[in-house]
């Protein structure tokens, strides 16, 4: 023990000696392992933050909106758009079978609404009671729609958080009544805020029940008294996303009598692909960035084998006197092996603290919208580590065990 002390000792002293040097080559692999886990980092915290802006809608959400296709069987020039009805609701939710939640939306955006207090325009949205079993819907105060209002057509409403505080401002909603087109509705619930209040629709957002709003309110125009802006729906299970887009577009095209393979034919939105794309995008990245970082790495280690080379070639004369006052191979080849070692995995050690620390100090500034708090990721870490290890052990040994084999007589001779 005493003697690896010792040891260690000498290896701290050589390295001081040649100060500049050998902060040369731990800012090069402390830089290549802190910019590393920084981007990956990054990348991981926008991952994140995409992951929740989807969520701040619901999990394995899927939409499918009007459409256009073919003014006639077989025809590319012309296309004639159609409109999704409630019958085409209907036989989603009686008809497919890998469906677990559907509903139609019937949505406006020119209905003024009127409080004691106040007014505003907003969304006004009439679905069924199951909306809030597929899209993020948490209340605040009172309660969400039920069978009953919708069956009854009951003018209740709930509201959101940002019209909330435009309408009652410091006030209690629930229980209130608000004008909808000179039309009274009474409060029933509040949302919580969902997301970023400017950058979320849903705090703009007045509920109704969707039959209530399909008698005073339904989309204008000729040959739309029973159509839907548009329906969501959820697969059965996250990996039947396809097979429930499939099944949906199938009803939708008989309902419509046109040919469901047409992919012109349909808007719509699978918000489980685009996770998984942008999950892919990442994948991507991070193994780019892990390429780059071990790359980093190499050329940092190759810069402490030539470090520790010259070290030995300076160092002649004192290997050939130490193994002259009988210090065996094993001693020389330690302490080369310890400088190396120590050089490489010293630096590794302040990249990853300086990675961490800046991480932690994005962590107390604000995030933009869609970008998380950025994070030390585990994984990325441990390649950093074991990477550092072998660079450390190829490194170190490689001129530990030339030192180690010099002749006493030989290299007390050399100049």
């Amino acid at each position: 023990m005493r003697m690896l002390v010792d040891i260690f000792g000498q290896t701290l002293r050589t390295l001081w000696a040649h100060k500049m040097r050998s902060f040369l080559t731990m800012f090069g692999i402390a830089w290549g392992v802190g910019s590393l886990l920084l981007l990956v980092g990054l990348g991981e915290g926008f991952r994140a933050g995409q992951r929740k802006q989807l969520s701040t809608m619901g999990q394995n959400i899927m939409f499918i909106f009007p459409g256009r296709v073919p003014a006639a069987p077989g025809s590319h020039t012309g296309m004639r758009p159609y409109m999704l009805t409630f019958d085409d609701y209907v036989a989603i939710r009686n008809e497919a079978k890998y469906i677990r939640d559907v509903a139609p939306v019937l949505m406006r955006s020119d209905i003024r609404v009127v409080s004691d207090f106040n007014n505003t325009n907003g969304q006004v949205t009439g679905t069924t009671p199951n909306f809030a079993d597929i899209r993020y819907l948490p209340m605040d105060t009172g309660r969400w729609l039920n069978e009953l209002d919708d069956q009854q057509k009951n003018t209740v409403a709930v509201i959101g958080d940002e019209m909330n505080r435009n309408l009652f401002p410091g006030r209690p909603a629930v229980g209130s009544t608000i004008l909808l087109n000179g039309i009274r509705f009474q409060v029933v619930g509040v949302l919580s805020s969902v997301g970023k209040n400017e950058n979320n629709t849903t705090n703009f957002r007045v509920f109704v029940p969707y039959h209530t709003m399909h008698q005073y309110f339904p989309l204008k125009g000729e040959n739309k008294e029973n159509s839907v802006s548009f329906i969501n729906f959820r697969p059965r299970t996250r990996d039947e996303h396809e097979l429930a887009k499939m099944e949906v577009r199938k009803i939708i095209a008989r309902q419509h009598g046109f040919d469901w393979r047409d992919e012109q034919a349909f808007e719509d939105w699978d918000t489980i692909m685009m996770e998984q794309m942008v999950g892919k995008i990442f994948d991507a990245m991070n193994m780019f960035l892990g390429g780059v970082g071990l790359v980093t790495l190499a050329l940092g280690a190759i810069g402490i084998i030539n470090i520790m080379l010259v070290s030995v070639s300076e160092r002649t004369k004192e290997i050939g006197l130490r193994k002259a006052l009988g210090a065996t191979n094993r001693v020389i080849l330690t302490q080369f092996f310890l400088e190396g070692a120590f050089l490489t995995l010293l630096s590794g050690g302040i990249g990853i603290g300086a990675a961490a620390g800046i991480m932690g100090a994005l962590g107390l500034l604000p995030a933009p919208e869609g970008f998380d708090t950025p994070k030390l990721v585990a994984s990325s870490a441990m390649l950093a580590v074991t990477s550092l290890s072998l660079a450390g052990i190829v490194a170190g040994l490689y001129p530990a065990r030339k030192a180690a084999l010099l002749e006493p007589v030989e290299a007390l001779r050399k100049d």
